[in-house]
């Protein structure tokens, strides 16, 4: 049988291209250390948040020298807490859940871009080195009032940082373990 001379010029192109794509997504899953969003965060009950341990209270909490957990809950049509502060030069780890539809959670400016799934618990890690404010937007569609979700990271200087009333879970936990940390 034979074949065109421009025939075998585009199967061999396309043979190319399909390769090209591949290695592509291999390298950025393998060499480059993209990762996808997984379970690790864990799931919870949607309906039943205001019972959960973590979520009925969401805010900030210090786990650790410059360590910090934000629990965030999405649902139409804001975050909450709305404004989040952290001091600069700290770690800090989103867990992120819905309570009614699929939402985006996106500090804007940094790498810090997940989905948030009714019940699933995304889990992402950011580093802050320095101070300012970031908003938060949703970046998944959610309903007729998407484009009004948003909220605010405030990353403060250390010197300029207090815990605040962010969770009122956090000061319970201060006061029945008897420590002053904040």
């Amino acid at each position: 049988m034979h074949v065109h001379k421009y025939e075998k010029l585009w199967l061999i192109a396309s043979l190319v291209l399909i390769v090209g794509f591949i290695s592509t997504i291999v390298f950025g899953a393998v060499g480059a250390g993209v990762k996808m969003v997984d379970d690790s965060g864990g799931q919870v009950n949607a309906s039943g948040l205001s019972d959960h341990p973590e979520f009925k209270d969401p805010g900030v909490r210090k786990v650790g020298s410059n360590e910090y957990e934000v629990y965030v809950v999405a649902q139409q049509f804001i975050f909450n807490p709305e404004t989040i502060e952290v001091p600069a030069n700290s770690n800090v780890t989103f867990y992120v859940t819905s309570r009614d539809v699929i939402h985006g959670f996106e500090v804007v400016g940094t790498n810090a871009n997940t989905m948030a799934v009714p019940g699933e618990v995304s889990k992402i890690t950011v580093q802050f080195d320095e101070p300012g404010e970031h908003g938060i937007v949703c970046n998944e569609y959610c309903g007729g009032a998407h484009h009004d979700m948003e909220g605010k990271l405030i990353v403060r200087e250390p010197s300029n940082f207090t815990m605040g009333d962010q969770s009122s879970a956090q000061m319970t936990n201060q006061e029945t373990n008897g420590t002053d940390e904040a």
